[in-house]
């Protein structure tokens, strides 16, 4: 039972973890980066479709994205489905595929993005020390009900703990990473 709370505990922080990630890649950071795109849907014969399935999303230049549809006709939606992205982008037409110019980043918002990053890898750790304390609590209601030696609850407290440190010390070098790229001109 044990080893399933400490299974538990290492699955449910490497979903946080894999949520702050995931979260990190959408915030952009003045470099091109086809994941910025993710979010956006486009009108595919009435239903929303990612943009990764209606067209090939490329890195041509370090501040172009370039979208090569599969369908020319969906040259017009995809551009309509950008703009309306609320990611700050505009996106050219060029006849056979649209590109999407990253804008660099201003020195005020670097600033606010930097912010946003460390409240995003601050909410992550709080995850995982949630995560933690609740794994605690049930490995002590576990040793109650099974009369555990104290000193094994402690060695498998101790476990938690370091598996803990180790999530969160994913967690700081994804944030120094993301603050490097923003820091970058």
């Amino acid at each position: 039972m044990i080893e399933e709370i400490k299974q538990e505990t290492q699955q449910k922080m490497s979903q946080a973890i894999a949520h702050a990630q995931s979260e990190l890649l959408k915030v952009r950071t003045g470099r091109a980066n086809p994941d910025l795109l993710n979010s956006v849907l486009v009108d595919y014969y009435g239903s929303p479709t990612p943009l990764n399935q209606v067209s090939t999303i490329t890195v041509p230049e370090p501040r172009m994205i370039a979208l090569q549809p599969f369908e020319k006709n969906l040259i017009p939606n995809i551009e309509k489905a950008i703009m309306d992205s609320n990611l700050g982008l505009t996106a050219n037409n060029n006849g056979n595929s649209v590109l999407v110019p990253i804008p660099s980043l201003t020195e005020e918002r670097r600033l606010d993005l930097i912010k946003y990053v460390h409240q995003l890898i601050e909410d992550g750790r709080i995850v995982i020390r949630n995560i933690r304390r609740d794994s605690i609590q049930n490995i002590k209601e576990f040793g109650k009900e099974e009369n555990i030696s104290e000193d094994e609850i402690r060695r498998q407290e101790s476990e938690i703990q370091t598996l803990t440190d180790k999530n969160i010390e994913t967690l700081n070098k994804m944030q120094e990473v993301k603050e490097g790229e923003l820091k970058e001109f």
